[in-house]
């Protein structure tokens, strides 16, 4: 019986043994898996840190980016206000011109546009009854003038000398075929200035249309003076 209980003895003994063995090995590989899981879990939170960071980053700078676009459009938009605000300006301007300076200027705008001397002239319903046969006769007069040569100054400085001076040009001008522009009574919804009409071609000389193509010549220039830093 003796040696029996020895052998149970040793055999319990023997499995409290592995049984210790085993919680050693088990403590130590939990150890190990909650060191690993640590560190792991460190480097996936740095990881993942980072890429917060860099897309927060990356994020700001699109809105600066955006920021910074809106504001160029926002500059640009009020730039383009003030550089509309010039012209238009200058478009008042014209249409308020003293009634003396206004007829020469459309005279001139006239002598320029003319290609025949027999076209018709179409005003604003306002212009037509305010200046309209005085554009067509100075207008007319200065191509009857080109038409011919000038009378002597002796002659022409003379009341009796400048009313021949008128008859030769008006003859002269007959003659060439030219100084016969018309008064339209045809009238047009414009801001300015007249529509030239002979046939079928119409030349477009109203204000808003000279200072919109002015506009596209010298809008540039403008700019440059209105907003040099």
């Amino acid at each position: 019986m003796e040696g029996i209980e020895k052998i149970t003895a040793k055999i319990a003994q023997d499995a409290w043994e592995e049984i210790a063995r085993l919680d050693r090995e088990t403590q130590e590989q939990t150890a190990s898996l909650l060191s690993q899981a640590k560190a792991q879990g460190e480097k996936e939170s740095a990881e993942l840190l980072a890429q917060g960071e860099k897309a927060a980053g990356e994020r700001l700078e699109r809105l600066q980016s955006a920021a910074k676009m809106e504001g160029r459009k926002l500059e640009l938009a009020a730039k383009q206000e003030v550089l509309s605000q010039a012209f238009d300006l200058a478009l008042e301007k014209l249409r308020a011109l003293p009634e003396e300076e206004y007829v020469k200027l459309l005279a001139r705008l006239v002598l320029e546009a003319s290609t025949t001397g027999k076209e018709q002239l179409i005003f604003s319903a306002k212009d037509r009854s305010r200046v309209g046969k005085q554009v067509v006769v100075a207008a007319n007069e200065a191509l009857a003038s080109q038409a011919a040569p000038g009378l002597p100054g002796s002659i022409a400085e003379s009341k009796v000398g400048a009313f021949l001076g008128k008859v030769v040009n008006t003859t002269a001008a007959m003659v060439n075929g030219t100084a016969m522009l018309t008064l339209s009574q045809e009238t047009r919804d414009i801001q300015g200035g007249f529509i030239m009409v002979d046939g079928d071609v119409e030349i477009n000389c109203a204000f808003e249309t000279l200072v919109r193509l002015q506009r596209e010549k010298l809008e540039k220039k403008v700019a440059d003076v209105l907003f040099q830093s």
